[in-house]
């Protein structure tokens, strides 16, 4: 039997103060030469987190005098680290946009999106294996280990393993015990 997990949330983020998404500065790959390691954690940049509250001002730079350029809407969202700044961190979301967020929204849980609709988790990281839940795109689930190419996600109180191709928060090349 095969459970469907619908997304709860319609949407990621709202934006504020009548923001749009192109007023955003999105991190553009190899557009900087950025420290292997934050200079306020000594974590690897770029790496993923999580949003550790319901609710997150992004703002435009690293202080609360900077303006608000959008709001974070979702518990659990995958983000990626791209920079450090005393207690803030710049993020980017799924889709490259972000800004920066305190330390104290994020969390080093981690999750990923769904970015296939209709994913069929696997009982073992195989294509023939048995399914055991069927996920939405969009939905937000836990990661666990990953292996190569496919990862254990658990969504729902189910679990079961997907390819890393089809999930965003995780890198093509990691391996998770």
């Amino acid at each position: 039997m095969i459970f469907r997990i619908l997304l709860v949330c319609a949407a990621f983020c709202q934006f504020a103060t009548g923001a749009t998404a192109q007023d955003a500065t999105p991190v553009a790959a190899g557009s900087l030469v950025a420290p292997s390691v934050g200079p306020e954690t000594n974590l690897p940049l770029p790496r993923y987190v999580s949003l550790k509250a319901a609710e997150a001002n992004v703002r435009r730079g690293p202080s609360l005098s900077h303006r608000i350029d959008w709001v974070f809407q979702r518990r659990n969202m995958p983000l990626q680290v791209v920079a450090e700044y005393g207690h803030w961190r710049r993020v980017i979301d799924r889709e490259g946009q972000g800004g920066w967020v305190h330390y104290t929204m994020l969390s080093g849980s981690r999750s990923v999106i769904v970015d296939q609709d209709r994913l069929r988790l696997r009982s073992k990281p195989r294509d023939d294996s048995r399914e055991t839940v069927e996920l939405e795109l969009g939905v937000i689930a836990r990661l666990g280990e990953c292996e190569l190419s496919w990862c254990r996600l658990t969504a729902g109180g189910y679990r079961g393993w997907a390819p890393k191709s089809v999930i965003w928060g995780v890198e093509p090349d990691e391996v998770r015990d």
